[in-house]
């Protein structure tokens, strides 16, 4: 059994995005892996890094939003990160979340978290991955999200754009098929972890 967090940046629960968590549960619970999910629209996180976080050096206390996060990725062995791709990246209430959450003295000088056996990053987006790569977008994601925030925080990290969803008003029958595929992906990587 893996022990799975699961930060899940999406303030409505009914899209593709919210499909997207349902199948990775789905495909958790059927390996039987134990799972954890912060639903940060949900939960009201506080996005917005605070002049005193800003300030904090290390062994000061962090708040205790921060330390309940900082506790669920620490008892994690696989960290998941659910969102959908805005203007090139993720939500801002996730790069809040990161501003917050990888604070001093725990993500950096000194790092003291236990990395992660695995970080993987689901996004969801509206052009397809080889429109991405064309435009530059889909590297520069990439890099902010895996080389920038995971870093050496985790010892293997993995980077899947679900996009396409464009099709939804151009090509609905097309977009029923990379929908469908796409959740039957993502169900896979729940079980394969």
């Amino acid at each position: 059994m893996i022990n799975v967090h699961v930060i899940y940046a999406h303030p409505g629960g009914h899209g593709f995005t919210g499909e997207v968590l349902d199948a990775f549960r789905e495909g958790l619970a059927e390996a039987g892996h134990a799972y954890t999910v912060s639903d940060l629209y949900r939960m009201g996180f506080r996005p917005d890094l605070s002049r005193a976080e800003l300030e904090r050096r290390d062994g000061d206390p962090v708040p205790e939003d921060v330390a309940a996060e900082q506790a669920r990725l620490d008892a994690a062995d696989v960290w998941v990160f659910v969102y959908p791709v805005w203007w090139a990246d993720c939500p801002a209430l996730l790069k809040g979340w990161f501003d917050r959450v990888w604070s001093v003295g725990w993500a950096y000088k000194p790092m003291r978290l236990r990395p992660a056996r695995t970080a993987l990053v689901l996004c969801t987006a509206g052009y397809d991955v080889a429109e991405l790569e064309a435009s530059g977008v889909h590297q520069a994601m990439r890099t902010a999200m895996i080389t920038d925030r995971i870093g050496g925080r985790a010892e293997r990290s993995e980077f899947v754009v679900l996009g396409g969803s464009t099709l939804r008003g151009d090509d609905p029958r097309r977009w029923a098929e990379v929908r469908a595929e796409h959740l039957r992906r993502v169900r896979e990587l729940g079980r394969a972890l």
